[in-house]
């Protein structure tokens, strides 16, 4: 299935996630839709579902009931090879999960030779204009104990895009860094999207939410309490509970 810029990608219908029963409902009905091209940024206070949902995506988290449909595809189906799917969708996570024990290199073509079929040469070839792209063309024997925190992720982002996945997402990817080093990997981040990168990104960052997302959702008790353009959101909020988050925030 060929998805044109501007179709639904991922859509997502009354998406639950209950743990201990019904005690703690992670997400409690959540129903939107991804565009191919869209850059969605997901906001909200801790402990509003954020990270549930983005890892529900591509089922690190199992949802209780609901569906996700990639396209086309009813990805909550247990018929569903996930990891398949996995490698349609790079995520990005807090830290970094690099390989500690390969070099840069390694960990970048392990999974292109591994999964994808590419041969050595033609993978390193794919890491090295990667690397390059982020500004990191000579760290390519370096293990990641030689990196500094902003290098880390933005290895970890041309990780996932060697992969050529269809979709990005990020959980947090800035949270973990040194202030200074935020703006390096955000940078790299806004470079994909100008690239037309379908892109869903949980970010307590609200000036790249501003600037570069398409869509802002806001998250609070595992429920989309509203979602509009960065532009409605941050200058006409409509909901009481995303103004208060928004005074303390900004």
């Amino acid at each position: 299935m060929i998805v044109e810029k501007g179709d639904v990608i991922i859509s997502v219908k009354d998406l639950k996630k209950y743990y201990n029963g019904e005690a703690i409902k992670a997400l409690d009905g959540v129903t939107t839709d991804i565009r191919k091209g869209e850059v969605v940024v997901v906001i909200g206070p801790s402990g509003s579902g954020k990270s549930t949902f983005l890892r529900s995506l591509n089922l690190l988290e199992r949802p209780t009931s609901g569906t996700i449909t990639f396209n086309g595809t009813d990805i909550t189906s247990k018929a569903t090879d996930i990891n398949k799917l996995r490698q349609k969708m790079g995520m990005v996570f807090q830290h970094f999960n690099l390989f500690p024990h390969l070099t840069i290199m390694k960990n970048m073509t392990l999974g292109p030779t591994k999964l994808l079929g590419m041969s050595a040469a033609e993978a390193e070839n794919k890491a090295k204009i990667l690397l390059d792209r982020v500004g990191l063309g000579d760290r390519g024997d370096s293990y990641p104990s030689q990196l500094s925190g902003g290098q880390k992720q933005r290895i970890a982002i041309v990780r996932a895009l060697a992969m050529n996945p269809e979709v990005m997402l990020f959980d947090e990817p800035t949270s973990a860094l040194d202030p200074e080093m935020v703006g390096e990997v955000l940078e790299v981040m806004k470079q994909l999207a100008k690239a037309g990168m379908t892109m869903v990104c949980v970010t307590h960052e609200m000036g790249f939410a501003r600037e570069v997302g398409t869509r802002v959702i806001f998250m609070d008790c595992g429920k989309i309490i509203e979602e509009n353009t960065p532009e409605q959101i941050f200058t006409n909020p409509q909901n009481e509970r995303l103004v208060s988050f928004l005074q303390k925030v900004l």
